[in-house]
């Protein structure tokens, strides 16, 4: 039997926050309806982002709602808290937490009692002491700053078609992504895509007239995929006149100038910064066992190691890898692994509550795919490596058959197929980012520019 009214706090909304609370809100469904038990979840958004198609809501092939799954829909027996977790006292079982609420009323945090906690916080953009890079570069883990960066790349090209300045003409059509990954080679692929079809609306510019730039520190490109793909993947990029720099470092950013570590600059209105990510910083705020990468340290059962009623999963742990030969190994912190992860910690939470033994977690991958862009891709599935259209087409097929929800799943695959028969849709919503400016505007206020002059001294 369950004990009497049992609290399961759950840290995050990503993937193993929200399939975590799946989990128990279906195997639970009895006790939380007597109110035995008690699921609250605290993310700081009210909805959980599909990453994977982020690139392709920035290039305009899927409607950016379509993205997300909204928290309190797909959890209706779960308490939904927008907010943070700033620290966690696990000693005590409480955790700090921020909301809307405490900050416009200037109150401290709200302290939350827990008996099982759930620590899937996800990670945060891993950035470097680059000068200029928090004033000028653009980030892509979230929906916002996909379609933020859709805006920003038309608005490029509407500067560029308009200005009799060669050197701000060029500066706004330089684009820079600076990481090699899944998110800066996709992100590049769709979004050059997107801006090559866009310029036949441009009577003065022309596809030639843009520069595309990716720069990765290390010597190879989407290491999930392999060497061989990842040297094909580098290939058809400069087939496509993007530069592929590897090797190289970004070292500045400052005034509107991307200086690389091998003595190269690009005078450039825009630089996405893709390299890589690292543990949220709530998790050195708690009194949890971390590895020397930040992450807590857990069990093959998920369990945070030398702990009890702690759980963790995805980025934020290190899980070790029961399937690898070397010793010490942890599972990537991959959408693969945190959507069968949560699986597993929901069944462990259960068995504990029930007093039956633990699952261990035990993947092997199975594969990667990643996207090029429209109709290109690279994939190694099972040892078979495809490229082009087949491999494409796979990237689609997996992705739609893992997004949560069946609605999602209806609405994108109707919206990709709307969008192979019609063109695409080439138009800037940056206003959304200042809904007030026109207001502000006629009521004789200030509003904010959507086109903010570069420094003095830059292009």
């Amino acid at each position: 039997m369950v004990k009497e009214r049992v609290r399961i706090l759950v840290v995050g909304g990503g993937y193993v926050g929200m399939y975590t609370a799946l989990r128990l809100q279906r195997k639970l469904k009895r006790q939380l309806r007597r109110g035995d038990i008690e699921i609250t979840v605290v993310s700081p958004d009210p909805y959980m982002t599909y990453q994977p198609f982020l690139p392709e809501a920035a290039a305009g092939s899927i409607s950016p709602r379509h993205v997300v799954v909204p928290l309190r829909r797909v959890l209706p027996e779960c308490r939904v808290v927008i907010g943070e977790v700033t620290a966690v006292d696990h000693a005590v079982r409480t955790a700090a937490v921020t909301t809307l609420a405490t900050e416009r009323h200037g109150r401290a945090a709200e302290l939350f009692g827990y008996d099982e906690l759930v620590l899937a916080p996800g990670s945060v953009s891993r950035t470097l002491p680059v000068p200029g890079l928090a004033e000028h570069a653009i980030g892509f883990k979230t929906v916002e700053e996909a379609i933020g960066l859709r805006n920003h790349v038309i608005e490029q090209m509407d500067i560029a078609s308009s200005t009799r300045d060669p050197a701000l003409r060029d500066a706004a059509l330089t684009f820079v992504f600076v990481g090699g990954g899944y998110a800066g080679v996709e992100a590049l692929g769709e979004l050059q895509d997107m801006a090559r079809y866009a310029a036949r609306y441009y009577p003065n510019l022309r596809p030639e007239d843009m520069k595309w730039v990716l720069v990765e520190a290390t010597g190879r490109v989407l290491p999930e995929v392999g060497p061989e793909l990842g040297r094909h993947t580098v290939t058809q990029l400069r087939r496509r006149n993007i530069q592929v720099l590897l090797d190289t470092r970004l070292e500045s950013c400052a005034g509107r100038v991307a200086v690389l570590s091998d003595g190269r600059r690009f005078p450039t209105r825009t630089v996405v910064w893709t390299a890589g990510v690292k543990p949220h910083p709530v998790l050195a705020a708690t009194d949890l066992p971390l590895d020397p990468r930040g992450r807590l340290r857990c069990t093959a059962q998920l369990a945070v190691e030398g702990t009890e009623h702690a759980w963790a999963a995805g980025d934020a742990a290190a899980v070790p890898d029961v399937t690898a030969t070397e010793p010490g190994a942890t599972t990537a912190p991959n959408a693969q692994h945190a959507l069968r992860q949560a699986r597993v910690l929901g069944d462990n939470i259960v068995h504990t509550l029930r007093g039956e033994p633990l699952r261990t977690y035990s993947h092997r991958q199975l594969g990667a795919v990643a996207s090029l862009g429209l109709h290109k891709g690279v994939a190694q599935v099972y040892g078979r490596r495809l490229t082009g259209r087949p491999a494409w087409l796979l990237h689609r097929a997996y992705h739609l058959s893992r997004v949560p929800t069946f609605n999602r799943k209806a609405r994108v695959l109707a919206e990709w197929t709307l969008a192979g028969l019609f063109k695409r849709e080439i138009v800037s919503l940056g206003s959304l980012e200042h809904p007030r400016a026109e207001f502000e505007r006629a009521a004789g206020g200030k509003p904010p520019r959507r086109h903010p002059d570069p420094p003095k001294g830059s292009s």
